[in-house]
Parts: structure tokens; sequence; C-alpha cells
């Protein structure tokens, strides 16, 4: 059941929550999704108080566990916060609960937010309900499966550099990362603040437009959120096209060698002409694209570590060790953090470095406004841009991509170039390969949220893959 269809029951609202929570708990030993649960029944004795129109009632929901909840524990998947209970609500907790949802728990993400797999948390690894032998996806996995399996119709995710959008792909559902700014981040452990977004997943677009009326708005809070007006998102999501100019990506189109794929991408741009939009390809300069990974791994990874430098074992962390501060530090991170996460921090000190700040950090921010720059240029003749999310379904967990091909660096890593814009972007599941969902990608203008779901909400018709559930076997 979507959020839609269980506004418009106004019964049983209770039940809901219970069925949801109970859910959880039976996929939980094959998903490994979630990592805390929460109570239920003094949020449901507080929906009493919440008008039964708001826009959320009686919804059960799931948050990413990096978002703070107040007096429930906040891990953000590593060890070293392992025992963090924060004092203090995010925004958008506060946000959510008084539009009337209800968070069922806390779900899985790659350890800090650090990865596209979602198999470095500390609680393991979150597996995909269409394949338990395939990766969910990362960072926001966790979220990504809860949904696509049916256990919540909404939840919170957050988004560097695809971790929302890419999970959405791999799990058959919709993954939004709106306008840098429109979602406050106060409350929400960092990861890389000039690139971090707060995204969010839902089975159709018309409930990922409500929800975005919820969690849209200035917090005084968070410096950079926005002014910008919060428009009425649902009532204009009509799925209308008609003129639209879309630029279809053609340094990753070109790329899908699947040929079942690209059949079913070609029939979909098809259908969209046939609905009045213009659909036409469009280059982006390749040795841009090819730099993107690169100078998002040096500049996520510098600002990662600077962002983390409190986690110490005294300021915040699990502490380790008991002779001075000196061997405090050394021994909470050393034990605190996985080997993954101890590399990028060795990265980020690196780029951060006095003697290389110029020579890495500063260089890469320079291409990144090269990238934008060239995003710009595509989005003053077109609407949106388009292209698969992915060249193909999840990928099996013990599967290494090939990091070196140009199919990688390009086809499987450009959405971060909506990070590096903080354009907004989202993916909606348009194609299956054997049996896998596929998801297009779709990036517009900044604060151009509209265009991108009627956008969207026009694919979706065509497909027909609204509400979809993936019973996990």
């Amino acid at each position: 059941m979507d959020m839609h269809m269980m506004k418009a029951s106004r019964i049983a609202t209770s039940e809901h929550a219970r069925i949801a929570v109970e859910k959880a708990h039976q996929v939980q030993p094959k998903l490994n999704a979630m990592v805390t649960f929460c109570d239920i029944e003094e949020q449901l004795e507080h929906l009493k108080e919440i008008p039964t129109d708001a826009k959320f009632y009686g919804v059960p929901i799931v948050l990413k566990d990096n978002v703070s909840t107040k007096g429930i524990r906040t891990t953000a998947s590593s060890r070293i916060l392992d025992d963090y209970v924060p004092v203090y609500d995010a925004e958008i907790v506060t946000r959510l609960r008084n539009a009337g949802a209800i968070i069922i728990g806390k779900s899985s993400m790659d350890e800090l937010g650090m990865g596209g797999t979602n198999l470095s948390a500390a609680t393991g690894p979150v597996y995909n309900p269409y394949d338990l032998s395939r990766i969910s996806g990362g960072s926001s996995g966790g979220s990504a499966v809860l949904v696509a399996s049916g256990v919540v119709p909404f939840a919170i995710g957050t988004d560097t550099g695809d971790s929302v959008r890419k999970p959405a792909s791999y799990n058959g559902i919709i993954g939004v990362k709106p306008t840098y700014g429109r979602i406050s981040r106060y409350g929400i452990i960092p990861y890389a603040s000039s690139l971090d977004h707060v995204g969010y997943f839902t089975r159709s677009v018309r409930d990922a437009a409500l929800a975005l009326e919820v969690l849209a708005g200035r917090d005084d809070r968070d410096m950079t959120s926005s002014y910008h007006e919060v428009e009425a998102f649902e009532s204009l999501t009509t799925g209308s096209i008609q003129g639209m100019k879309i630029a279809v990506l053609k340094n990753v189109s070109e790329m899908l060698i699947d040929g079942e794929l690209k059949q079913q991408t070609d029939d979909l741009l098809d259908k969209l002409r046939n609905q009045g939009a213009i659909v036409e390809e469009v280059s982006m300069k390749e040795m841009l694209l090819k730099a993107a990974l690169p100078v998002y791994f040096i500049i996520s990874n510098c600002e990662a570590t600077a962002n983390h430098s409190n986690l110490d074992g005294i300021r915040f962390g699990v502490q380790h060790g008991d002779q001075s501060y000196e061997d405090i530090m050394i021994q909470s991170r050393s034990q605190g953090f996985s080997s993954l996460i101890h590399k990028r921090f060795v990265i980020g000190s690196y780029g951060l470095s006095e003697e290389n700040q110029e020579r890495l950090l500063r260089k890469a921010q320079k291409v990144r406004r090269l990238i934008v720059e060239e995003l710009q240029r595509i989005l003053s003749e077109y609407d949106a841009i388009v292209a698969p999310a992915s060249l193909s379904g999840a990928p099996k967990i013990d599967d290494s991509a090939d990091q070196l091909s140009l199919e990688y660096l390009i086809a499987e890593n450009y959405m971060g170039i909506a990070n590096f814009s903080g354009y907004p972007s989202m993916t909606v599941p348009y194609a299956s390969v054997d049996h896998l969902p596929v998801g297009l990608n779709i990036t517009c203008r900044a604060f151009d949220e509209v265009t991108m779901f009627n956008l969207a909400l026009a694919i979706e018709d065509i497909t027909g893959l609204r509400d979809s559930i993936q019973e996990v076997l």
C-alpha cells in the first residue's frame, strides 16, 4: 500500500504501523536492513494530537541511521558510534512527526555514508530483495530495500554522490535528491558538507512529490538551507510533458551493451516523443566526465576527514585506551573505524595537508566547477537530462567492478555531477534485465523539481511501474 492509499483509508492507522514493524522483523534475517527498531506506542499516542488530514498521517517510515533521533541510538553504521544516543531530533524528524509519520526504525547504511554497496556497515551487508546474492546499493541501501520489499512506503536516505539514486535503481523504486538546500541537514551526521543532500525513497512519483512538501523549507539552524518557496509539488505534478525538451546523455546511453536494456531504453524515449516531448541526444565533454570520480573522491574524502575529526573517543565515540588523551584517540579511532574508512581518512588527510591543498584539493574544486559549467550549458537549452542510472541490475556481492574501464568511470559514476551542482535529480524505475530492475536518472535545473516530477510521472504512467513490491523469498 502506498502513502496515498493509506491516507485515503483514514482507518486502522495504528494497525498499518504495527504491520510494518512485524514485516520488518520478518524480513530482517534475510535483508539485514535494520539497525534499531523504535517503540511506536508513544508515537501512536502522539498521533491523536495530529489532524487526520496531515500529509503523513499514520504512515510508517524508516530513517537512515545517520539521522539524529532524540533518545534513540544513532550509529551511522559505525562501531565508533555504537553507543551514541542524540539529545535532539534532526529537523526532518520534527517535520515528519508533525506531519503524522510513525518512525518504526533506523536503517543500515555504508559506514558513515562512505560507500556505494552497503557492504561496509558494522552490522554487516544489506541484501537485495530481488536476489539475496546481490548488493542493495549504497550508502542508503537499508532504507531502499525496506521500501522495495513493502515494509514501509517511505524512507529517508542521504545522497552525497548517488547514495539514494543508485540503490533506487537496483531496487526498482523512486529515489529523490532535491536541490541542495531544499531540505535542512540539521541533525544529519555529515559525510561531505558541500555534496551532502537529504533524499528519500517512495514507490510512486506522487508520493515523492507529496513528501517534498513536508520536508522542504528554510531552517535557520542550517545556514545552507534555502529560503526558496515550497511549492504545491503534488498538485503541480500532472505528468504533462508536451513541449518539454529532454537531453539524453549520449556518453552514458551509447555504453548500453545489453541489447534488451538498450531496446527498453529506446522504446521509452519513443513513447516520450509520442507524448509531445522533444527528445535529443547530447554529449558532455568526455574528459570532464572521466574526471568526475577522482574529483569526487578527493573532495569527499577531504571534507569527511575534517567533519569526522571529532570522532576521537573523547568528544564523541566509543572510548578505547586509558593511558593518555593521545592514547585514547589513537586506540578509539583504530578500533572504531573499518579499514575502508581508515583508507579514506588517509587520503583526506593527505589532500588537506598544507603542501597538497593547492595541488590536489584546490585543483579538484576547480575541475568540479568546469563540470558544473558543462552541465549548465546543456540545461540552458534543455529542461531535463536523462540517462540510465546503471548499465545493469544490481551486481553480485562477490563481484568487483573494473574501476579502470571507461564504462565504470562514466556510466556508473556520472550521477555525482548533480551533487557537484546541487541540482535536483531522481531515479525512476523503467526497465528490467534478467528479472532485475534498472532505473532512469533525471536531472533538472536548480529548484525545478516540478519539471523533474512531471517527467518522472510521465515515465511511471508509460511503464506502469507504480507501487511495485518485491516479496523476499
